[in-house]
Parts: structure tokens; sequence; C-alpha cells
């Protein structure tokens, strides 16, 4: 009885440890964002101001739809570095359509065919023909810069007509909410749903470390490869068109700024809820980190090499915590 007793007061304390150690890990970057808010607006209160808020959020809803798909990736094991040109083509070819009258609906569904095939496409290479992700995705990034410069002849195409998604980038809710972050979130919740509560969520996080014996048990892997990337590619490709209205333009070098700004969120959030593997609450996280980051960094005059060596840091750091998780991973199976 004493024995029975001894053991469970030794296993509440490690029971409590446990708890805290996850709740630090699914949280610290949330209390790290709310911290760092709250510094900035100390000393720069317009960064709460709402045309800043605004900006700040209409950028996450951006870049958040941009980079679902990555994150997708990623967690699976595999990259894709063409999801920045995928949004430049969309962006330029939906341009490019109202440029010849196409009218809005034709050019949207334009820009989301071309982040379809691209998806196709680098689905296909990686998982029947095995190339490497990294070069296939290279390439196709290249394919779709070239495009999206031939499409203008290397120049801004200008629209001149609103099209259905300028009201959602109207401010609401005290007019500091923009509304395509309803539509941004629900996509991100549907995504969350799939990667986290499904077995298709399993498998991606599974693809990760042993594709090889997801393959032994009967998983389809050459399916899932293709979905992924088709994901990636049409992400891209809406976020794209949401540029094409945000900016009244189609403009071929727009994809350059958002390869390190999309690699560092999706690492960065992948140091929280599951350490070394991108998530949907991670990347949601991260993107907001950034966001208000660079827009405090800006307030508080700091130049832009500056701001380039704290992404840098939180890229490599995220990159770190994702190899050091790996090799844990691979040494705990070698010890099973």
């Amino acid at each position: 009885m004493t024995m029975t007793l001894t053991r469970t007061a030794t296993a509440r304390p490690h029971s409590t440890r446990r708890r805290l150690s996850r709740l630090i890990t699914n949280l610290w970057l949330v209390a790290a964002l709310v911290l760092m808010t709250v510094m900035i607006a100390s000393q720069r209160p317009q960064l709460l101001d709402p045309g800043n808020m605004v900006a700040i959020l209409k950028s996450f809803s951006i870049m958040v739809m941009m980079i679902l798909g990555l994150t997708w990736v990623i967690a699976a094991g595999k990259i894709d570095v063409s999801f920045m040109q995928v949004a430049a083509l969309s962006n330029m070819l939906c341009a490019w359509g109202l440029s010849q009258g196409w009218g809005w609906w034709p050019a949207i569904a334009a820009g989301l065919a071309a982040g379809l095939a691209v998806g196709l496409l680098n689905g296909w290479l990686v998982a029947v023909m095995r190339l490497p992700a990294l070069i296939v995705t290279i390439s196709t990034a290249s394919l779709c810069a070239s495009l999206a410069a031939a499409l203008g002849k290397g120049t801004v195409i200008r629209i001149a007509t609103p099209g259905p998604l300028a009201s959602l980038l109207e401010p609401h809710f005290g007019d500091a909410v923009p509304l395509i972050m309803l539509p941004v979130l629900a996509l991100a919740a549907l995504a969350w749903f799939v990667q986290e509560r499904l077995t298709m969520g399993r498998y991606i996080y599974a693809m990760a470390q042993n594709e090889a014996a997801v393959r032994s048990v009967g998983v389809p892997v050459v399916g899932l490869t293709l979905v992924l990337f088709v994901f990636s590619g049409v992400c891209a490709a809406l976020a794209g068109i949401i540029l094409a209205e945000n900016l009244a333009s189609g403009q071929p070098m727009i994809g350059g700024p958002y390869l390190i700004n999309g690699l560092t969120v999706v690492l960065l959030g992948g140091m929280m809820v599951h350490v070394g593997k991108p998530n949907i609450l991670g990347t949601l996280t991260a993107t907001l980190f950034i966001g208000v980051l660079f827009s405090g960094a800006a307030l508080l005059g700091l130049p832009d090499y500056q701001r380039q060596i704290i992404q840098g840091a939180l890229l490599l750091s995220g990159l770190v915590v994702a190899m050091l998780a790996a090799r844990h991973h691979g040494e705990r199976r070698k010890g099973g």
C-alpha cells in the first residue's frame, strides 16, 4: 500500500512537468508574439493604429494563403521552392487576361489553372519520376518566372477595374481587420483539421520520417505526393490572384521576396506544437510574428539589412530545430 502511494505521488509531479513542457512547446511563439507586440507598441503606439493593423493583417492573409500548401509539403519531408513564382505567374496571367477583355472570373480561373498545372507537374516529376523535389521545383520556378515576364514583356500590367475580391480587402471590424482574413482562416482551419485529425495528416508526418515504410504498408504515396504539390500550387495561385486585386496590377517580379519569407515562416512555425514538424497552427502564428516584427522594425527605424539579419537568424534557427528533430526521430527508430 505504501509503495502504491509513493508511486502515485511520484507520478503526479512527473505528469505535471510533462503537461507544463507541452504547454510551453505549444504556446512559446504565441507568448513571444504578445511580448514583442507589447514592447514595440510601448515605443511606437502607431503599431496598433487601425491603418497599420489593416496592412499587417492583409499581408498576413496573403502570406498564409501562399504557404498553406508549402507547410504540408515540408511536413512530408519534401520541398517546394516554386510557390512564389507560381503566385507571380498566376498574378500576371490574371492581369493579362483582364487586359485582353476576359473579365475577372475567366482571369481568376486561368490563374488557378496555372497553379493546378504546375502543382501536377511538380508532383508527377517528384512522385512518379522520382526526381529530387528541390531540383524539380527550382526548374519549375524558373519556368514560371519566365512565363510571367513574357506575359507582360517584362513590364507591369495595370488593372483598371476592381474585381470580386475588392470588398474582401477593405477594412472592417473597427476599420482594423480586412475581411479577406475570414476565408483565409477558414481554409487554414480546414487544412489544420486534415493534418491533425485525419489519417491523411498522419501519413504526411510519417512520410517525412520514413517514406519507404509508409509505402510498404500500402499507403498511396504517389497519390498523396501529387495532392501535396497540387495543394501548394493552387494555394500559391490564389495568393497571386489576391495580390492582383490588392495591387491593381500584375507584377512579374512579385514572387522574389516571398521565397525567404515563406521558408522562414514555415520552419519557424515548426518550432511549436510539433517541434521539428511544420504544422498549420505554427505557420499561422509565425506569419503574424514575422508581420509584426517587420512592421515594428520599420516603425523603429531599423535599416533593411538589420531586418534581413533577424530574418536569417530565424530561418537558421528553424532549420536547425527541424534537422535536430529529424535526427532524434531517426535515432529513436534505430533504438526501437
